[in-house]
């Protein structure tokens, strides 16, 4: 094709426009630019979205056949009548032995990737799964769950019109998080009336435009962060006629806040009393605070209560409800919406006993839910898009988890570290093969959904997601064609009378589980141009006109069922993304509950109030290491092909020059990192950039796959060979993948 196509980028959460121009093959993307035309990116992109190629046509080890292991412990190709019927066998002869809740799902699509998991709940129906899990489990539940007691509905950040933009334990220059990412980082460094606070143990590319860098010892966090909340208390900082009118629980936050010993706090962190002192008078006197937290805090220790004491930082100043603050954002999905259940309620893993929220096992528990000897255990494991043996922490163990279970199937499109462990790989197409969309839509005032078409035809032998859901929902015996036959009757009258009878389908609580699969199979084929996955958006799309229907009207697409099939043909049709609703500031007070904030958090603010004397690492483990650091060439794991980095191949561990000098090492040195877990080698890079005694692995790394002539290959450190599953946050059960106690040996050349 010689036209520019438009597409997404697939490797961040903010999910730029760019277009592809393919070559002359027909799949090679022989040119990548930023689509103008893109509401949200407006043409931007970064570097990494210039390299995506890679993905698509770079060494992965695609999958391009659904594969089944043998006696032997090899693979072979089946066809897809013969996977999908054993597979549902499998999986009914394991629900009728233990129980269909036996079956655990993981997974649902990576960035980018969500509409093929948006049908995962059919299949969950069909076969009585009830456990879930996904990536969002080991960085974000403690921070959703925070957020909903607080407010009730999840909160984005306005850092493109902040005054102060403040970064707790993220560098967004790196992982973006906000639409022109680095165009706004630099526009906010270059003007003198705004400001940037960066608390990170690692002088980021961030830190370095940032005009107070709270450069603090790993760990730390929640100790600063309650200093400078201190700080907004004993120096008359706080908005007190602001928390009168729009927060609850004021009274005893600043009860707990004034008895919090500031300057011990910023010594145990390490960061000097004057510099805390002015970038917190700086926030505290600025007309809007927009502020993000990141992995750094999300995947370190006390990672919850740091999520809490961070927004009592913004909360105590007003930033909420205006422009530059903290917003309520509309969605096509409820994604971080959590029910907020205190401390000790609301539902349990079965075997750990561990919190569920957003509908989320913890994915540090899932290894003792399988291998613990409990009649509850899970005995096999449905992975989406997904590559826990090496995205969770632990692999080794892991490893033993998925060979302990009596089935795993594995949806990818490529023989992922995973997928080389399983009964059968179910091989689907590539993102750019498709129909796909993301649904983490954070944008405001107005909010953005695109639906992107295929770029280029998928081979022949794999299957879009939707598919393969539908064809295991069949197996199962739960839809057939008399299920269809009534909607499409309906259809066939327009889509008002099939919104009516679909409607009463769902009256059916057995069959409004199924509905993904009955849209795609009834609604789907009438939609143009094949895009049949989408089908489930125009439920979503009604839904969005439920939930909020004046945000939806003021984007110009009326009101009631009109508004919902206006929105979902918009949909389909903008090929370079949408406007799905449109808001003003003030909207958020109506969407939390109460309308309020509630800033007292019982059990969170105890912590805060009896936080002990941090305790040294033994003199075994000198170090402390950031499994998992987010770098110029690195991205979430799709991107397999090791040669899609210009810079940084080996994937280095950073290290503090002085600790550098100290041990007489230079830049590419070898050396041995050990942790309580494991053991590897790895060249280092001597850097200003880290604190003497820390040290960061890159995220990404330790992927293998095959050349040409049948050789595989591995690219640098799979941080989750370090990590322990049992170093865990006690409220969410997130990961402490940023604090890893580790020791160095030199290793002899």
């Amino acid at each position: 094709m010689t036209e520019w196509q438009p597409t997404a980028c697939i490797l961040c959460e903010c999910n730029c426009g760019i277009q592809v121009l393919l070559g002359a093959d027909g799949r090679s993307f022989e040119k990548i630019r930023g689509d103008k035309l893109h509401p949200a990116s407006a043409g931007y992109t970064c570097n990494k979205a210039l390299r995506l190629d890679h993905y698509q046509n770079g060494r992965t080890g695609r999958v391009t056949a659904p594969l089944r292991r043998r006696a032997d412990g090899e693979f072979e190709e089946i066809d897809w009548e013969t996977a999908i019927s054993e597979i549902a066998a499998r999986m009914q002869e394991i629900g009728l032995r233990y129980g269909g809740e036996s079956i655990f799902y993981y997974g649902g699509g990576g960035q980018g990737n969500h509409l093929g998991g948006a049908y995962a709940p059919a299949t969950m129906a069909a076969f009585g799964m009830k456990y879930r899990s996904s990536a969002l489990a080991q960085e974000k539940t403690g921070d959703f769950w925070v957020g909903a007691r607080m407010a009730g509905h999840p909160m984005r950040a306005d850092v493109e019109h902040a005054e102060v933009a403040f970064f707790i334990g993220k560098n967004p220059y790196q992982s973006h998080g906000f639409p022109r990412a680095r165009t706004v980082l630099k526009e906010i460094a270059k003007d003198p009336g705004r400001s940037m606070i960066v608390l990170d143990p690692v002088r980021t590319e961030t830190a370095e435009l940032a005009d107070f860098h709270l450069q603090l010892r790993p760990g730390t966090d929640v100790y600063l962060l309650s200093a400078m909340a201190a700080i907004l208390v004993r120096d008359n900082l706080i908005d007190e006629h602001w928390l009168a009118e729009h927060a609850m629980g004021v009274e005893e936050v600043l009860t707990v806040l004034r008895a919090v010993p500031i300057e011990k706090y910023c010594g145990i962190a390490d960061v000097d009393l004057e510099l805390v002192t002015a970038a917190t008078h700086r926030l505290g006197a600025a007309a809007s605070v927009a502020a993000l937290e990141d992995l750094g805090v999300q995947m370190n220790r006390y990672s919850t209560v740091v999520s809490y004491v961070e927004k009592l930082v913004w909360l105590l100043t007003g930033n909420l409800g205006k422009p530059g603050t903290q917003y309520a954002f509309t969605g096509m999905a409820a994604l971080g919406h959590d029910r907020g259940h205190p401390a000790g309620e609301g539902p349990r893993s079965p075997v750990a006993g561990a919190p569920i929220i957003s509908g989320l096992v913890p994915c540090t528990v899932i290894t003792e839910e399988i291998l613990t000897e409990h009649p509850a255990r899970y005995r096999a494991m449905f992975v989406e898009s997904s590559n826990p043996v090496h995205s969770l922490a632990d692999s080794a163990r892991m490893r033993a988890a998925l060979q302990a279970l009596e089935l795993v199937v594995v949806v990818d499109v490529a023989m992922t570290e995973t997928a080389r462990l399983a009964d059968y790989v179910l091989p689907a197409a590539t993102q750019f093969e498709k129909y796909e969309a993301t649904f983490f839509n954070f944008d405001f005032p107005r909010n953005i959904f695109h639906l992107r078409h295929p770029v280029l035809p998928a081979p022949a032998g794999v299957l879009p997601e939707p598919e393969i859901h539908a064809r295991l929902v069949e197996a199962a015996g739960v839809l057939s064609e008399d299920d269809y036959a009534p909607l499409r009757a309906a259809l066939a009258q327009g889509r008002e009378a099939f919104a009516m009878t679909f409607l009463g389908i769902l009256a059916d609580p057995r069959k409004s589980k199924l509905a993904p699969v009955l849209l795609y199979r009834t609604l789907g084929p009438t939609l143009p141009e094949g895009a049949a996955a989408a089908a489930l958006l125009w439920a979503a799309a009604y839904n969005l006109v439920r939930k909020f229907p004046e945000s939806v009207e003021r984007a110009g697409y009326g009101t009631g069922l009109a508004a919902g099939e206006r929105l979902f043909d918009a949909i389909l049709a903008g090929k370079h993304g949408i406007v799905i609703t449109e808001d003003d500031y003030e909207v958020t007070w109506s969407r939390l509950r109460d309308n309020k904030i509630q800033l007292h958090l019982g059990d969170l603010l105890e912590v805060v109030a009896t936080l002990p004397e941090p305790a040294d690492e033994p003199g075994e483990w000198p170090f402390v290491l950031s499994a998992g650091e987010r770098r110029a060439f690195t991205a979430n794991t799709i991107v397999r092909d090791p040669a899609w980095r210009k810079r940084d191949g080996a994937g280095t561990l950073r290290m503090s020059s002085t600790d550098a000098e100290r041990l007489g090492l230079h830049p590419g040195d070898l050396v041995r990192v050990t942790t309580r877990r494991g053991s590897t080698e790895v060249p280092v890079e001597p850097t200003d950039r880290m604190r003497p005694g820390h040290l960061s692995l890159p995220n990404g790394f330790g992927l293998s796959v095959t050349d040409a002539d049948g050789t595989t290959v591995t690219t640098g450190v799979a941080p989750n060979e370090l990590t322990e599953f049992d170093s865990r946050d006690e409220w969410a059960g997130t990961p402490w993948h940023k604090y890893v106690p580790a020791r160095l040996d030199t290793v002899n050349a």
